[in-house]
């Protein structure tokens, strides 16, 4: 049965021939150019072609087959065998003769939609006869399908790997003396599959073949989502060349990069992880599966600072035509869309003094938080895994940068700079060996539109994680460093199974949080989570009660999840959804489910699993029947109670609405100590309230406690389903929490107060929030136009105007659904 597909809406197209095919390492050569706002340059794409997939941790065991590959139709995909591939890399510094240098970009003038399809103007040949042919199941020439959107294909080339010089020992078949297509495929077997202990070798070979000369133009064609390339002639994968060039440049419109500037009004741009990932960026295969390795020189301006996905800290190499040169790679083999680039004015920040003992001290290891910091056999194919070095295991905080404008100088260096340290220590304290090597973090424009964004060796922070106290900075930084864990080493087979990234970074934020703050009394740390689990528990009823049935379900494929066409091809549900991107039914159902799960194992042993799950599986990709079947087997027979990766499907993943045994935990617990006094307080603002103007003279005033940033939310949360609240009573409240210095979660609350009971005093603060806080103010646009109030709908246009030419695209286009 076909695919019911509205591509600009619902479902998000994976048309890479991964089943075929695997990129097994990319190497990217690029100039950034701000005047004309195009990233412009090559990739070059190392492959090993055919089905030489192994199976690794799943628990379905069965076997890709499509219906047919009729028309260029997408098919329902058949229960399917899904492949989990790895290698090793490295790089090396290098440079293309003949590339454009910084500053020679231009506005992209070109035909076809700016790609230049060389096939029917060099041979006659209509695309469309090739557009399913990707596996050869006729004779036709095979056909090499990337994923592609938004980019110019300006040439694309075989490679001549065979003119590198030293690459004769790589050619290990005494019968090829001829330079042919057979030498230079076999050249590039031998180079993707060097032992780990060569990767620098191997990058450096990478490097070099990189710049080899071209050896043929092959034929392209570009659609809507795809790269298409094929050679008369060849008709199987094992024959198509295993390294090509792609010269290609951006386009300022295209959805993967955001042109923009940054607090101080300097020029920037960054890649921001949006639905269609990288495909705007570079040509690539998208699927998860085709986990690969990168190296990349990307050349801007003296000014700017490149950063980027990589294991070093890149230093620039100055060039004659006034501009820098940087290089980053990466050895550990990762999906495409994990890839991340930002280049900027940004400023490195530092401390101006030593930080404190009691932020920076490492403390020793208990014995049960030591239980998997060893050497062992890693179950990933070969890379350079830190898990198996001996002195990575016990670093329990990385190196780390932090670069920001120069404006936030002050904020970064009072709040962020000094979390740092403990949260990488208490994450280390919980789950064992950092995945990654090292560590920048980066604070992007304020357009961005999430509080961060977590990618190998990077972290995106929103400025709203600056104000206030160090709260919401220390619990959303945590939240990123676990997705090192699971997001980034520990990856989701099928992206629709977003609860394996969002779910676990959820639980452990709060759980890293409580041991980053180091006086904290376990008593206090409980308090606290019990806390954020009643706040999130009102969020999660808020969010089932206010979205689609079918978008709250966190395994929409069911039995299919994982499944792809034999080709390697898939789709993937609600992908473009415009409403998916402001939901949190993932995060929140996730969490609850892995704190249902925790509870019933007890923490000890829930996180002594953790650490073995990590172990186990990281350098891999799973679905949810991995991390449960292997949880249930460390759950004592006395503790399961029926529990059972059938039931936890049923009952959390596969269906809408509140779990049911959540809702019967939810309502058999009493709200924790810090909940109760919260609801003493507001029961002494409703009397505040209810006061006349004039008081007795006999009457007391009311003395307010001093609250914590998550009990302030809930106190807001509590007043905003007041029916009414007094301006005086407004003010009085203002002031007593100085409100618009609080973080911006609780601003959030405030603004909405604000919105809802008309006080007009503190539009300023609403107006301040649209424009610095624009993660978290896509709700109150809704809340000022929804009262039909002339003022209020005259300040969101207002604070539109100002933004939209800068605000993230989807935001704005939200927005002015809202608005117009």
């Amino acid at each position: 049965m076909d695919v019911k597909l509205d591509p600009s809406r619902d479902d998000l197209p994976l048309l890479a021939n991964t089943g075929h095919i695997l990129v097994k390492h990319y190497v990217l050569d690029l100039d950034v150019d701000f005047k004309s706002q195009i990233i412009e340059g090559s990739i070059v794409l190392f492959f090993e072609p055919g089905n030489r997939f192994k199976k690794q941790s799943s628990s379905i065991e069965e076997t890709c087959q499509s219906e047919s590959n009729e028309a260029c139709k997408f098919r329902m995909p058949e229960p399917c065998h899904n492949p989990v591939t790895h290698t090793s890399t490295f790089s090396s510094k290098m440079g293309y003769d003949g590339f454009s240098v910084c500053g020679k970009g231009v506005k992209d003038t070109s035909g076809k939609d700016g790609n230049h399809d060389n096939w029917e103007q060099a041979s006659g040949i209509s695309s469309s006869k090739y557009c399913c042919d990707t596996g050869n199941h006729g004779s036709e020439d095979f056909l090499l399908v990337l994923d592609c959107c938004d980019l110019s294909v300006l040439k694309v080339e075989e490679v001549d790997v065979a003119a590198v010089p030293g690459i004769e020992k790589f050619a290990r078949s005494p019968t090829l003396t001829v330079v042919s297509e057979e030498l230079r495929n076999q050249i590039i077997r031998e180079l993707v599959t060097l032992p780990a202990d060569r990767w620098r070798e191997q990058l450096d070979y990478y490097a070099r073949c990189s710049q080899a000369p071209g050896c043929g133009e092959l034929l392209f064609d570009t659609d809507t989502w795809s790269l298409q390339i094929r050679k008369t002639g060849t008709q199987a994968a094992t024959d198509f060349p295993h390294a090509i060039r792609i010269r290609y440049r951006t386009k300022p419109q295209g959805r993967s990069v955001t042109w923009t500037s940054d607090q101080s009004g300097r020029p920037c741009v960054y890649t921001m992880g949006s639905p269609i990932n990288n495909r705007a960026l570079f040509p690539c295969q998208e699927p998860p599966v085709a986990m690969s390795t990168w190296q990349a020189t990307v050349r801007a301006a003296a000014s700017f600072v490149v950063l980027m996905s990589g294991e070093n800290s890149a230093k620039p190499t100055q060039l004659h035509e006034g501009c820098s040169s940087w290089h980053y790679y990466v050895t550990m083999p990762m999906p495409a869309s994990t890839f991340t680039i930002a280049v900027g004015s940004w400023a490195e920040m530092k401390p101006e003094t030593c930080l404190s003992n009691d932020l920076a001290t490492e403390r020793s290891l208990s014995s049960s938080e030591a239980d998997f910091r060893y050497v062992g056999v890693c179950g990933h194919m070969e890379y350079p895994c830190r898990f198996q070095n001996a002195s990575a295991t016990t670093q329990e905080i990385i190196p780390h940068r932090v670069f920001a404008p120069v404006c936030l100088k002050g904020a970064c260096q009072e709040t962020l700079l000094r979390l740092i340290p403990p949260c990488l220590s208490a994450a280390h304290s919980v789950l064992g060996t950092h995945p990654f090597s090292r560590l920048d973090v980066l604070i992007v424009p304020a357009n961005f539109p999430s509080l961060g964004m977590a990618s190998p060796h990077i972290i995106f922070l929103s400025q709203s994680t600056l104000t206030g106290m160090s709260h919401l900075c220390g619990t959303r930084l945590c939240h990123e460093i676990a997705h090192a864990w699971f997001g980034l080493a520990i990856g989701a087979r099928d992206w629709t199974e977003e609860w394996l990234s969002e779910g676990f970074a959820t639980h452990l934020e709060d759980v890293f949080w409580a041991r980053a703050q180091q006086q904290l009394a376990p008593r206090e740390a409980q308090e606290q989570q019990e806390l954020r689990a009643c706040l999130r528990w009102r969020r999660l009823q808020d969010e089932v009660r206010n979205s689609p049935e079918e978008m709250q379900v966190l395994r929409p494929n069911k039995e299919e999840t994982g499944c792809v066409s034999d080709s390697g091809s898939s789709v993937i549900k609600h992908g473009l959804n415009p409403e998916k991107a402001f939901m949190q039914v993932h995060y929140l159902k996730g969490y609850f489910l892995l704190r249902f799960l925790a509870k019933r194992l007890g923490d000890d042993t829930y996180f002594s699993f953790l650490r073995k799950f990590v172990h186990t599986f990281h350098g891999q990709l799973i679905l949810s029947q991995d991390f449960l079947q292997m949880l249930l087997e460390n759950i004592p027979e006395e503790k399961r109670l029926e529990l059972s990766v059938e039931n936890i499907f049923r009952d959390w993943l596969e269906s809408s609405g509140i779990p049911q045994p959540l809702q019967r935990e939810r309502g058999a617990a009493a709200a924790c100590g810090l909940a109760r006094r919260v609801s003493a307080e507001v029961a002494k603002w409703i009397r505040v309230n209810r006061r006349p103007r004039k008081r007795k003279r006999r009457e007391t005033e009311e003395v307010f406690e001093k609250l914590l940033p998550d009990q302030l939310v809930w106190l807001l949360e509590c007043l905003l389903e007041q029916k009414t609240l007094k301006p005086r009573t407004l003010q009085s409240l203002e002031r007593t929490y100085h409100l618009p210095e609080q973080d911006a979660e609780v601003r959030h609350r405030w603004c909405e107060l604000v919105v809802k009971h008309r006080y007009t005093k503190a539009y300023k603060d609403v107006e301040r929030f649209l424009q610095e806080d624009q993660a978290m103010g896509i709700y109150l646009y809704g809340e000022l136009m929804v009262g039909e109030d002339a003022r209020q709908q005259q300040l969101a246009r207002r604070c539109f105007e100002l933004t939209k030419e800068q605000m993230d695209r989807s935001s704005a286009e939200v927005v002015a659904e809202m608005l117009f």
